[in-house]
């Protein structure tokens, strides 16, 4: 499995055309200019976001803080709407049917990019035509949280153990098809192991069983574990990004025993179809702004919420990227949703 990264985006050199192509293109600036204009007083009125996820969770939490900062910055309000269910579907559909003003955003997460292979042929839009990416609000590797009790301290330690015990060993996560799933189907997979996927309604009742030792495992993302850090019930062993992850000292990356083994849990702001893209530059610029200011920037890293500066042409690339990454899992896994 190739490493999943989000590419250098290169720019094209421009070719002479002709004269007609010239008046075109003229003709086109032109009709830009009403609506950079357009973008330069937006916000005029207050913004609803619609977040595809419960209060309290990682994406919540991030997504208050990014509505917060733009609140502040731009002197309107960007009001969190919370419309969880269906796997993030029924608020990427409240906003595929929405006016393309930019005055209803989505924000999403990793779910977005599984949706398209996990419900082939039955979302009521379409993923990458109907929602256009804005801005990459957080890039985060997964993480193995273990009980303190569970054997297996290495990932070495642990495939030699589920080799040993075929079938034997459990592993939590948020539900089928989940980031989290995939990842442990992906260590299946590249290991040649068989660790079985034990799904949870919610977090909660997940870190329950992890902290009495029901389930000894579960996938989670660097934000959870970064909270967990105090649980003396809890140890991570390992992290699912290519490098060191500083807010998770000493811990290591997978790929250190399974070269080019990357997963990934990510948030993210998109608009309906059609919204100006002047508009949608705006959007993106505004946030990156806001998320390097010094105190935003320092409550993220807090939180264990990796960010950095990203264009609508990258955060568009590494969508495409990862849909694609999530659909040759789907298949190779023979994941469904009963």
């Amino acid at each position: 499995m190739s490493r999943v990264r989000i590419p250098t985006m290169r720019i094209p050199t421009l070719r002479r055309r002709s004269v007609l192509r010239g008046g075109v293109l003229g003709a086109a600036a032109a009709l830009a200019a009403p609506s950079i204009g357009q973008a330069q007083a937006y916000p005029a009125r207050g913004v609803r976001v619609v977040n595809a996820y419960s209060p309290g969770g990682t994406a919540d939490v991030i997504c208050r803080i990014l509505c917060a900062a733009l609140t502040e910055k731009l002197g309107q309000a960007f009001t969190v709407d919370n419309k969880p269910g269906a796997a993030g579907t029924v608020a990427a559909q409240i906003v595929a049917r929405a006016p393309n003003d930019g005055y209803t955003l989505l924000y999403d997460a990793t779910a977005h990019s599984v949706n398209p292979s996990l419900f082939a042929g039955k979302l009521p839009y379409d993923t990458l035509r109907e929602l256009l990416p804005v801005f990459l609000s957080m890039q985060a590797p997964n993480t193995l949280n273990c009980n303190v009790k569970f054997e297996a301290k290495t990932v070495p330690e642990l495939i030699a153990l589920a080799k040993s015990k075929p079938g034997g060993l459990d592993c939590a996560s948020t539900g089928v098809g989940t980031v989290q799933h995939v990842t442990l189907e992906l260590l299946n997979q590249r290991a040649g192991i068989k660790i079985n996927h034990v799904p949870y309604k919610e977090m909660g009742a997940a870190r329950n069983d992890l902290f009495a030792g029901r389930v000894p495992m579960q996938f989670g993302n660097v934000p959870g574990t970064v909270a967990l850090r105090s649980a003396k019930e809890v140890t991570c062993m390992v992290h699912t990004g290519p490098k060191p992850v500083e807010v998770l000292p000493g811990v290591p990356a997978m790929a250190e025993t399974l070269p080019g083994f990357e997963t990934w849990e990510w948030n993210g702001v998109f608009v309906p179809a059609g919204t100006d893209p002047a508009l949608i530059t705006r959007l993106n610029e505004e946030m990156n702004a806001v998320f390097r200011a010094p105190a935003t920037a320092a409550r993220l890293v807090e939180l264990g919420a990796l960010t950095r500066p990203n264009t609508v042409a990258e955060f568009a690339a590494f969508r495409e990227q990862q849909i694609a990454f999530f659909a040759d899992m789907v298949k190779a896994a023979n994941i469904r949703i009963e």
